[in-house]
């Protein structure tokens, strides 16, 4: 509880209190205390203690911190049950509603001074920024969370360093992203911190990063301690998104079958939980496993659900992203003209700030589109706009397949010194397998 009120506020609250219930300062302070104390104390010349608070309060019948700080009885258990509900909100979809939700709840623990819920709220409006793509405000709302609990346990901070590791995941940083995510793990496992859904959370936020930098060994090893720790955790959503990251470490080990009956089972959560951005998310996922295994009609039909459920969520940058993979697959069916239009509608929402990868990969898409139809000037724009989006994303094994791309359409078209300048970069960004820039893997957990 934080620190008691000034004696004259509490005075003037014990006065108001006592007035509405229409007793005499006689009756407020029999049989342990006299009418000149409570006078004195309504006054605010003396400061109560708390066994006289304490008296006063069980006359007044309200609970002592009503008294002592101006917090009703039950406020932060109301407040609890009420973020809950903006987590409902959020889960359904709904995130600019739940936004509003969380803006007032966290006013309301402000006023009653309920850090850990002030904390909540803070956590709640990063996600709702996080699904309408506002990742500016996602990081300082997660920062601000961070500050809050900043007496609190690194495991009851995990959150929110998880938040804006995701944020800066999302716009492109992923060296910074895995090196917050990397040296918390380090600071919980190298200090015996060892809580389950912390850890479980790091290491599941830590797959797409790794993913996408070219540490694939790093990513498998994430995964394989998210599903060790997957029995110990709590939080079924949590296990849910394990799932969902894990499918993309046993797609790129060629284990298909583990990767869909992973996701399968991430549904399966997501569907009891009522969680409609991550179910979509799911089938998003599942809609790349079956394009990565040749099933092209139904990554089609996973795609196009996955895309109509982020559209009815509003989650503007998963949105985005799950368009391009449409994308990819659209063109692979020789549905070039559909995959063109649906890229160009998608680009406007995707920057070097957000959403880099994926914005890379649709200006890729483009330009391979472009040489088909024998746009050579068209589809090098594309080209070199992807390669300027992946290397400051720091996007390894995406940069050396487009540098090949590159250098393939200048070698064609006559320019064999650019060419071979670009080929030279796409070596130049070729990765160790499971390394990154960052130094050895962080320590790892006892399982």
């Amino acid at each position: 509880m934080r620190e008691r009120d000034d004696p004259e506020v509490v005075g003037r609250r014990v006065q108001q209190l006592r007035t509405e219930r229409g007793l005499t300062q006689r009756q407020l302070a029999e049989p342990a205390y006299t009418p000149a104390y409570i006078s004195t104390l309504e006054a605010g010349r003396v400061r109560a203690s708390d066994e006289a608070l304490r008296h006063i309060a069980d006359r007044l019948g309200v609970a002592f911190e009503e008294l002592a700080v101006g917090r009703p009885a039950h406020l932060a258990t109301a407040l609890r049950l009420r973020l809950t509900e903006a987590q409902r909100t959020l889960a359904d979809g709904k995130a600019e509603e739940a936004a509003g939700e969380y803006t007032a709840l966290l006013a309301e623990a402000e006023t009653h001074g309920l850090t850990t819920e002030q904390a909540t709220a803070l956590l709640g409006l990063g996600e709702c920024a996080l699904e309408t793509g506002e990742l500016t405000q996602a990081r300082d709302h997660f920062e601000q969370a961070e500050h809050r609990l900043a007496e609190e346990t690194l495991p009851s901070r995990v959150p929110a360093v998880r938040g804006r590791a995701i944020a800066h995941y999302l716009a492109g940083e992923l060296r910074y992203a895995v090196y917050l995510l990397e040296s918390t793990l380090d600071e919980l496992n190298r200090g015996g911190l060892h809580d389950p859904d912390a850890l479980l959370l790091l290491y599941a936020s830590a797959i797409g990063p790794y993913m996408d930098m070219g540490a694939h060994a790093r990513a498998a090893q994430a995964a394989e301690f998210a599903l060790a720790l997957a029995p110990q955790a709590a939080d079924p959503a949590l296990i849910a998104r394990m799932h969902r990251q894990v499918a993309r470490t046993l797609l790129a080990e060629g284990r298909i079958a583990e990767a869909d009956a992973s996701l399968a089972k991430a549904a399966e959560l997501y569907r009891q939980l009522q969680l409609r951005t991550e179910l979509a998310n799911c089938h998003w996922m599942r809609g790349y496993v079956c394009a990565q295994n040749g099933d092209l009609d139904r990554a089609e039909a996973e795609l196009r659900q996955a895309l109509t459920m982020l559209a009815q969520t509003r989650a503007a940058l998963y949105r985005s992203q799950a368009a391009v993979e449409l994308a990819d697959v659209l063109h692979r069916r020789g549905k070039s003209t559909e995959a063109a239009d649906l890229l160009n509608g998608v680009l406007g929402d995707l920057s070097s700030e957000r959403g880099a990868v994926h914005a890379a990969a649709a200006h890729r898409l483009l330009g391979i589109i472009a040489e088909d139809a024998r746009d050579t000037e068209a589809a090098e724009e594309h080209y070199v706009r992807a390669l300027s989006l992946l290397e400051r994303a720091g996007a390894a094994g995406d940069l050396a397949d487009l540098c090949r791309l590159l250098g393939d359409l200048l070698r064609r078209t006559g320019r064999v010194e650019a060419a071979l300048d670009a080929y030279r970069t796409g070596l130049g960004h070729r990765t160790a397998p499971g390394t990154t820039t960052l130094g050895p893997a962080p320590a790892q957990p006892p399982l």
